[in-house]
């Protein structure tokens, strides 16, 4: 087998406001795809009510081979794939996962750009720790937060006081996904 007819996820980027639709499409295409979905508080004008909108605005994940690039790319609604040094970025499988299994056990995601990833080498610029060197980590019992590497993104989910034990790590998440 060719190795560059492997199968990839690929990010799309669509209209706005288009996402769901973009993935029906694809999906009638008989195109693999993934369109991450988390809960969010929609306001009416006399309350607000959970509803399910997309996690990443804009973005479809599609599991594809690169033949079938162009015939993606002029699905109606897709603008074009996102590029990474001139070339349509590949995501990992593994950070695919990471966003599902996310979402399975956590309501009310939301993301965050990041350019500091978790286990990255940082040096203390200001304050009374100025010039003191260490490792990002962060520890809350009301938060939960995974970085996705490839996106510069990472997922946030808030979790109630009472439940800090239902906060895992990564290598949790990773072995539960497997």
């Amino acid at each position: 087998m060719n190795l560059d007819l492997k199968k990839q996820w690929f990010v799309l980027y669509t209209r706005p406001g288009w996402e769901r639709k973009v993935a029906e499409l694809l999906e009638k295409k008989h195109v693999e795809v993934y369109c991450p979905l988390s809960k969010a508080n929609k306001q009416w004008s006399d309350r607000k009510k959970p509803a399910l909108q997309p996690l990443f605005s804009s973005y479809v994940f599609v599991f594809i081979t690169p033949d079938l690039q162009i015939p993606v790319r002029q699905t109606e609604g897709v603008i074009n794939f996102i590029h990474w040094l001139s070339k349509p970025a590949v995501i990992c499988l593994e950070e695919i996962d990471t966003i599902r299994n996310f979402l399975k056990e956590y309501d009310f995601v939301r993301l965050e750009k990041t350019s500091i990833n978790m286990n990255d080498r940082v040096r203390i610029i200001n304050g009374p720790l100025m010039m003191w060197e260490g490792t990002v980590v962060e520890i809350r019992t009301t938060l939960v937060k995974i970085t996705l590497p490839s996106l510069g993104y990472a997922l946030v989910a808030e979790i109630s006081k009472d439940t800090p034990e239902s906060v895992m790590s990564l290598q949790d998440l990773k072995m539960k996904a497997g």
